[in-house]
């Protein structure tokens, strides 16, 4: 956390407070100007359907849904600002009545490497370009043109939750003429909550589209939680 999501929150622009929280610690969203959910391990299936067996590739972190689920459930209903990243996003899209496929080359029949490429103590390695829906929010965030992303993921968002919508997804790997998700947002305008798959807090200083479009990312993160 302290070693690429504080950096890209301060090249954002936010200078305020910044409270980290860990399971078992005391947490309260009083005075709390937004809330940011990070990257991390798997969602267990039971916090969408306790019918759905675990998937054998799936590494779930217990204590982070104990204690993100209802976090991010108090977040929306305080309507803070909130950015989800990767593990993020989808927390956020179970958290608000969402689904997740469990493990996306089983699900979509594309090559594992794909959506999981290097990890967060190498250098930024971009994997593919994201489609941007043309009115969202993500898209005024990011800028024009195609969206380069680097990508460490085996877990995607399945259905949206209602109150969610598409913002971004990867055409290329399809499945039954549904692509996967890369990008969700509330389409009230009035809600600042956004979560993006990939990693942006790595591509911050990149000298590339990429990298401007991550300090894009956090730029209007930081903007939203001034606004409070």
């Amino acid at each position: 956390m302290e070693a690429h999501y504080l950096p890209a929150i301060r090249l954002g622009g936010w200078q305020g407070p910044i409270e980290l929280v860990a399971p078992g610690d005391p947490v309260d969203l009083a005075g709390a100007a937004g809330l940011l959910l990070t990257g991390g391990d798997d969602i267990h299936p039971c916090r969408w359907d306790p019918a759905e067996p675990l998937h054998p590739t799936a590494e779930p972190d217990a204590a982070r849904d104990a204690l993100e689920l209802p976090l991010a459930r108090a977040a929306w209903e305080r309507r803070l600002p909130i950015l989800g990243i990767c593990r993020g996003e989808q927390l956020l899209n179970v958290a608000l009545g969402g689904t997740l496929i469990q493990d996306i080359p089983s699900h979509y029949g594309c090559h594992p490497g794909l959506h999981r490429l290097g990890s967060s103590q190498e250098g930024p390695r971009l994997a593919h370009g994201v489609e941007v829906d043309p009115g969202s929010r993500l898209r005024a965030l990011v800028g024009p043109g195609e969206v380069f992303v680097n990508s460490r993921h085996h877990q995607a968002a399945g259905r949206l939750a209602p109150v969610l919508r598409l913002s971004a997804w990867h055409a290329a790997t399809e499945r039954d003429g549904q692509p996967l998700v890369e990008g969700i947002e509330a389409p009230d305008p009035d809600r600042w909550v956004v979560g993006v798959q990939w990693h942006p807090e790595n591509l911050v200083t990149l000298d590339h589209p990429a990298g401007v479009s991550a300090l894009g990312l956090f730029r209007g993160f930081a903007q939203a939680l001034g606004g409070r």
